[in-house]
């Protein structure tokens, strides 16, 4: 197994972890020839995501992705893919560029064992890693930063029932039903000692702020959730915004919580040089968060409160992700690399979390 200059890992089997290729081709052959349209597949895994598999799907009628969840430790009311199905459709032709969806799939017989969904394959790459930065210059940089924190302020300002998600999620007691929720994924993933995690989890549970502003919340906001194109004139867009599978309705400074965590994760004391996938990093020629929460602020037409509460959940929330992954690499159900290196983030994620309720970070 290799990696092209894509981010896509390539094999020459037609079992691929987590798919079966020819079960694949048959079930469509049969369910939906529309898509296979006669072809003959071929599929790669899609590297750089550390819990849901993704495939690149040639040989139907347009090349495609097969999303579906981890190979194991799969936890009540995570990796939920008929959610990120439902949002991704619900959004089609909004102000919000996502992929157009095909179809969703709950059946073993189809090769994958879990409910899984196809989309189209949108054009572009995501920007992980400061080599990504080299072919656009600090201007760019800045204006591709606002596009994308204009991006999040366009998903918070869509009214869910006008697109059919009324009944997406429950926006009251959002915040302390998140610190419960994240806690249970935590408690199902213990299997060490983090002492730093638990009292954030605590002084979070202690400090839970009444909400102000509710509305579809994407749930991993970040610059590598999307994928970035190149327009005729050069100038870099955000093409599509992936990975909606911890979507719902909720407190939209949740999102901008973690756009703002990751914008700043490589400052983070004790964390480990490249172990998080981003290309946004000091000397890099991006804007600061404090200017994007300004342009996100104009575009929603609201008032940012103080972020610290937001920014201390959303370390909890994504400590509590990794150890998860962490915990799936020590059983052997990860596909890739780089997944030793994920449990050294967690204590310094818990320890900036902490930092930002005391107003130190």
């Amino acid at each position: 197994m290799s990696e092209d200059a894509t981010g896509t890992m390539t094999t020459d089997s037609r079992e691929l972890p987590g798919l079966d290729l020819d079960a694949l081709e048959r079930w469509l052959t049969t369910h939906a020839p529309e898509i296979l349209a006669g072809g003959t597949l071929s599929a790669s895994i899609i590297a750089g995501g550390r819990s849901n598999l993704t495939y690149a799907i040639d040989g139907a009628a347009e090349p495609l992705v097969l999303r579906r969840p981890p190979l194991g430790h799969v936890q009540k009311t995570a990796h939920d893919m008929a959610r990120e199905f439902r949002v991704i459709s619900a959004l089609a032709g909004s102000a919000v560029p996502v992929p157009r969806t095909l179809l969703f799939i709950d059946d073993p017989a189809a090769g994958v064992e879990m409910p899984c969904y196809l989309m189209e394959r949108v054009e572009g790459r995501a920007l992980k890693s400061r080599a990504d930065n080299a072919d656009f210059s600090s201007e760019q940089l800045v204006r591709l930063s606002h596009e994308l924190a204009t991006v999040l302020a366009n998903l918070h300002t869509i009214d869910p029932a006008e697109v059919g998600l009324a009944d997406f999620g429950k926006a009251e007691g959002f915040l302390a039903r998140q610190v419960d929720r994240w806690g249970r994924q935590y408690e199902g993933s213990r299997n060490r000692d983090l002492p730093e995690l638990d009292a954030l989890q605590r002084e979070l549970a202690e400090r839970v702020p009444e909400a102000r502003y509710s509305s579809i919340v994407h749930g991993d906001f970040r610059l590598d959730n999307a994928l970035v194109a190149v327009d005729e004139s050069g100038e870099p867009h955000i093409q599509a915004v992936l990975d909606w599978e911890m979507a719902t309705l909720g407190d939209s400074l949740t999102d901008l919580g973690l756009f703002g965590l990751y914008w700043n994760i490589n400052s983070f004391e004790g964390m480990p040089q490249d172990s998080v996938a981003t290309s946004v990093a000091p000397g890099e020629g991006y804007p600061s968060f404090e200017e994007l929460v300004e342009v996100y602020s104009k575009a929603a037409g609201i008032e940012v409160p103080d972020m610290s509460w937001y920014l201390a959940f959303a370390a909890f929330k994504l400590a509590v992700i990794v150890e998860g992954i962490h915990y799936r690499y020590q059983a052997g159900q990860t596909v890739g690399e780089g997944f030793e290196r994920m449990g050294s983030i967690v204590t310094p994620l818990a320890r900036a979390g902490r930092r930002y309720l005391t107003g130190e970070a």
